[in-house]
């Protein structure tokens, strides 16, 4: 490691240069060692707000939010006229899912720094959480007015009028923000996105074209041309796409599904109880493509081992703080489960990350040369509903970027690899646009001792 001009050692710092540095190393991402080194400025002064502070939102960054909360409310507590701290706290507070406070603290943030663009656009991102949208118009229209280059402000406002079915002003929206920033990605994405709501596919394929053209090979672009062009469908979303996407809503993954009714852990729960009866934590387990682990504590009574796998390093930060699984592995699942010895596990469970995958087969065999003789694969995918004279392979990538799969096309799948289905059985899997998203969950058993349980 190149040692920086002028550095002393942490022991040999006066408190503000040590402050100084922890938020260095914070900014760039050295967790580990500002973590330790806010500790020990905390042990020689322990009501130092800032300190206080930046752990917290460090802690909330490595997936501990309740320990964020109480060390980010305790430099409230000890200095509450700093704006920011009040914004983070309803950062945090707004990506666990507590709404109405969340609103308390940015209105306080607000109050304190009435001329900030960033919190208005923040009031506006949570008064569309509370579903109150004429008041989250106002406040990013608020957020333009004070600044008229903020370029979340235009595409936040964007997307909360596109989901308001005005798409045309949506649009403007999209484009006044990549006037200001041209390689801004998330403006880019929403703007294919609304071209191809209105039908107009191939204005929408262009957006992702002219995105690769100064981006060649950004993951979001090429995945999603190929979903609004049909040319290039990928047998499965890339790693780098699939990594991206959940990294970038870690923080907030368990609020948002819980804001859209998300029910395929309890739809994997209750299917797993139907064919394994009372838990006897005596299986080994396996959850593929565990994200944040909101399967963990449902499967840990039949585990005598649990695994999680996942490609997004912050999703497993969160799965880790829940503290039931035995092992958490970063890998993509297939080359994971093809990894493990034969016959390593009694269920495989995955739920909704199946549909980041077209084709099953090579996922389908590898658990079921993986599985013990009995042993069950259960998962969900969303299901394709599209008329039987329409040419799929059996699944479909849609222009949000996910998967959809046709019933016949499982069964043929998982009987290819050898694996005897229990059931496919239609299941609403959580809100979307207001409309339920309509899936499959789906069980199926290893070797002959499946065949009494087939359908």
């Amino acid at each position: 490691m190149k040692i920086p001009p002028g550095y002393k050692p942490a022991t040999h710092l006066r408190l503000d240069e040590a402050l100084a540095l922890a938020i260095a190393m914070h900014r760039a991402n050295r967790l580990d060692d500002a973590d330790e080194l806010y500790a020990r400025i905390l042990e020689a002064a322990p009501d130092n707000a800032d300190a206080v502070h930046f752990r917290g939102v460090l802690r909330h960054q490595r997936g501990g939010s309740e320990e964020a909360l109480g060390l980010i409310r305790r430099s409230i507590a000890l200095n509450a006229a700093v704006p920011d701290w009040h914004n983070n706290l309803g950062n945090v507070l707004l990506e666990t899912g507590q709404v109405d406070a969340a609103a308390d603290a940015y209105e306080e943030a607000a109050r304190l720094a009435p001329a900030r663009a960033d919190i208005h656009n923040n009031l506006g991102v949570l008064r569309r959480e509370q579903g109150r949208p004429e008041e989250s118009e106002s406040a990013y229209r608020r957020a333009i007015e004070l600044d008229p280059k903020n370029v979340e402000a235009h595409t936040n406002l964007g997307r909360l009028l596109n989901s308001l079915g005005r798409e045309e002003e949506s649009m403007r929206c999209f484009c006044e923000a990549l006037l200001l920033k041209p390689g801004h990605a998330p403006a880019r994405e929403a703007l294919g996105l609304a071209y191809y709501t209105l039908g107009r596919f191939e204005e929408a394929a262009q957006v992702y074209r002219d995105w690769l053209k100064d981006e060649p090979g950004n993951p979001a672009a090429r995945h999603h041309l190929a979903a609004c062009s049909g040319e290039g469908v990928p047998a499965r979303a890339a790693d780098d796409y699939v990594e991206k996407v959940f990294d970038g809503f870690a923080d907030s993954f368990d609020a948002k599904l819980a804001h859209l009714h998300y029910r395929a852990p309890e739809l994997i729960a209750q299917t797993v109880a139907g064919l394994l009866g009372a838990p006897r934590r005596e299986l080994a387990v396996l959850d593929a493509g565990c994200g944040t682990g909101l399967c963990g504590p449902l499967l840990a009574p039949y585990a005598r081992r649990l695994e999680g796998v996942d490609l997004s390093e912050r999703m497993l930060a969160r799965a880790r703080v829940r503290q039931v699984y035995d092992a958490l592995a970063k890998a993509e699942l297939t080359a994971f489960i093809e990894g493990a010895a034969p016959a390593s596990y009694d269920l495989v469970i995955s739920a909704d990350t199946l549909c980041y995958f077209g084709d099953l087969r090579g996922v389908a065999q590898a658990t079921a040369r993986a599985l013990r003789p009995g042993g069950w694969l259960v998962f969900t995918v969303e299901a394709l509903d599209a008329p039987e004279d329409v040419k799929e392979a059996g699944f479909h990538l849609h222009h949000h970027g996910r998967y959809s799969h046709r019933d016949s096309y499982l069964r043929e799948v998982l009987a290819e690899a050898g694996l005897a289905v229990g059931a496919v059985t239609a299941a609403h899997l959580r809100i979307e646009g207001g409309k339920p998203v309509d899936g499959w969950i789906v069980s199926a058993q290893a070797c002959e001792a499946a065949a009494s349980h087939s359908s």
